[in-house]
C-alpha cells in the first residue's frame, strides 16, 4: 500500500524494515506465488521422465614410439593429453563404432570428464533406463578403446611399411658397393673410401633392421577399463532438490514482485497501521461498533490535551461517515465547541482538528486531500480516529463523561459559595454576539 504522490512525506524503499513490513501486509499474496512456485516445481518433478547415468572408467596409457606428448602441470601430470583424447572419445568416429557394437543407429550422447591429476577418463551415459545406460556407457569404452588400437596399429604399421622401404634402399646400395669393391686396386683412395661406405651402409641396415624388428613385436596396449558400468538403483534427473529448489525460488521472487507491484497500486487504507504509515498523523483511537466508557474517556481526554483552543473541528473521510457521531460524543463530553465542517467559516474558526477516516473505504489520495486544506490553514490535526463501521456511543457513557468533565472545567467559573464536588454541569452565559 503506497501513498499518493502528491503527499512528500512517504519515502518508500529506503529502509529493509519497510519492505518486511510489505510482506507482513501482503504476506497471502506472497505466500500464494510462493506454494504456487514449490507445486509447480513438483508438478514438474512428476511429468518429467526419469533418467539414469552409467559411468564407465578407462585407464589409458601409451601406445607406440611416437604417442601426443602431454605438458606437464598442476593440472595434469601425466604424460599423455588427456583433454585430447576426452575429444576422441566423443568423436563421431567413436559414437559410430559404439552403435555398431550396440546395434542401434544412435545411441545416447555420451560425457566425457577427466580427474584432476590422472590418467582416467569417465565415460558417462544417461539414458531412460538403467540397464540401457549402463550397456551403451560399457559400449563407448570398448568403442574407444578400439578406435584408439586401430590408430596406434595403423601408425605402427606406417612406420613399419617406411623402415623397410628405407631398409631395402640400404641394402641396394650395398650390393653395389659389395659388387664395385673387388674390381678396386687395393691401397687406393677408391678403394677406401668404398670400404667406409661399405661400414656405414652395414650400421644403417643393422639400426633400420632392430627397430624394424621391434615395431614387429611391438604390443598394442589402447587402455583398460577400470570399472565396468553397472545399471544404477535411484535415477540422476529430475532433481528433487533442483526442481523444488528452483521452484520455490522463482515463486519467491514473483511473490515478491506481485507484493510490491499490489502495494504500488493498491492506495486503501485499510488498518490503523496503513492511516499512520501513510498519514504520517497518530491514531489516537480505533472505534469499534459499540466504544466502551474507557475508550470514549480517553479519547476525550486526548482530544482535550491536544486543542490549544475552544474550537475542534471533525473532518470526515469519506464525508459524513462517522463524523456526526463523533463530533457529537466530544461535544457531549467536552466543553470544546465542536464544528462539523457544515458552515463556510469552520475551517476559519477551527483552533484544532480529529479526522475521522472509515477504515476499508478510503485511498491514501482522499486521506491527503482532506489533509491539504488544514496544513493550509495551519490548523494542527490533533490525530485520526478510525473506524470500520459507524460507532454508536453508549448514552450512559455520555452522560458520566460529561459530569466528570463539568466539574473539572466549569467548577472554577460557578459562583462562591457552592461546592463543585456537587454540583452538575451547568451551560455558562456567553456574551451578545460571540460565536460559540
Amino acid at each position: 500500500m503506497s501513498l499518493s504522490p502528491d503527499f512528500p512525506a512517504r519515502r518508500s524503499g529506503t529502509d529493509l524494515g519497510e519492505h518486511f513490513a510489505l510482506l507482513r501486509r501482503r504476506w497471502q499474496l506472497f505466500l500464494g506465488f510462493v506454494l504456487a512456485g514449490g507445486t509447480a516445481g513438483l508438478a514438474l518433478l512428476w511429468i518429467v521422465p526419469s533418467a539414469y547415468t552409467a559411468t564407465t572408467q578407462v585407464l589409458v596409457t601409451a601406445v607406440g614410439p611416437q604417442e601426443q606428448g602431454n605438458q606437464v602441470t598442476n593440472r595434469q601430470r601425466e604424460p599423455l593429453n588427456l583433454d585430447t583424447e576426452a575429444q576422441i572419445a566423443q568423436s563421431a568416429l567413436v559414437t559410430a563404432k559404439a552403435a555398431e557394437l550396440l546395434h542401434t543407429s544412435e545411441p545416447e550422447p555420451v560425457e566425457v570428464t577427466v580427474p584432476p591429476n590422472s590418467a582416467v577418463l569417465s565415460i558417462s551415459v544417461t539414458a531412460p533406463g538403467p540397464a540401457t545406460a549402463a550397456t551403451q556407457s560399457r559400449a563407448y569404452a570398448e568403442a574407444y578403446l578400439a578406435v584408439r588400437a586401430d590408430a596406434a596399429q595403423a601408425a605402427i604399421t606406417l612406420q613399419q611399411k617406411a623402415m623397410l622401404a628405407k631398409l631395402k634402399q640400404v641394402n641396394t646400395d650395398l650390393d653395389t658397393v659389395v659388387r664395385e669393391l673387388p674390381t678396386l686396386p687395393a691401397g687406393t683412395a677408391e678403394h677406401t673410401l668404398a670400404q667406409h661406405r661399405q661400414g656405414v651402409l652395414n650400421r644403417q641396415a643393422y639400426n633400420l633392421t632392430m627397430k624394424y624388428d621391434a615395431l614387429k613385436t611391438l604390443t598394442v596396449t589402447p587402455g583398460s577399463i577400470l570399472s565396468q558400468a553397472v545399471p544404477p538403483e535411484d535415477p540422476s534427473s529430475p532433481s528433487l532438490p533442483l526442481y523444488l529448489g528452483t521452484g520455490l525460488m522463482l515463486g519467491l521472487l514473483a511473490g515478491t514482485a506481485a507484493a510490491v507491484f499490489r502495494d504500488r497500486i493498491d492506495t486503501r487504507l485499510r488498518t490503523a497501521c496503513d492511516v499512520e504509515r501513510l498519514t504520517r498523523l497518530p491514531v489516537i483511537a480505533d472505534l469499534p461498533a459499540r466504544p466502551d466508557q474507557d475508550m470514549l474517556h480517553n479519547l476525550a481526554s486526548t482530544v482535550i490535551a491536544g486543542c490549544q483552543g475552544k474550537r475542534l473541528l471533525i473532518k470526515a473521510v469519506p464525508n459524513g461517515f462517522a463524523g456526526p457521531a463523533v463530533a457529537e460524543a466530544l461535544a457531549a463530553t467536552t466543553m470544546l465547541t465542536v464544528l462539523d465542517g457544515s458552515d463556510v467559516g469552520d475551517l476559519a474558526r477551527a483552533d484544532a482538528a480529529v479526522l475521522v477516516v472509515g477504515l476499508d473505504q478510503v485511498t491514501s489520495a482522499e486521506a491527503t486531500a482532506a489533509i491539504r486544506p488544514l496544513a493550509r490553514q495551519h490548523v494542527p490535526i490533533i490525530g485520526v480516529v478510525t473506524a470500520t463501521r459507524e460507532p454508536v456511543f453508549c448514552t450512559t457513557v455520555t452522560a458520566r463523561s460529561r459530569t466528570s468533565l463539568g466539574k473539572l472545567v466549569a467548577g472554577a467559573e460557578l459562583d462562591p459559595g457552592i461546592a463543585t464536588e456537587t454540583t452538575p454541569m451547568q451551560a455558562l452565559p456567553h456574551p451578545p454576539g460571540k460565536l460559540t
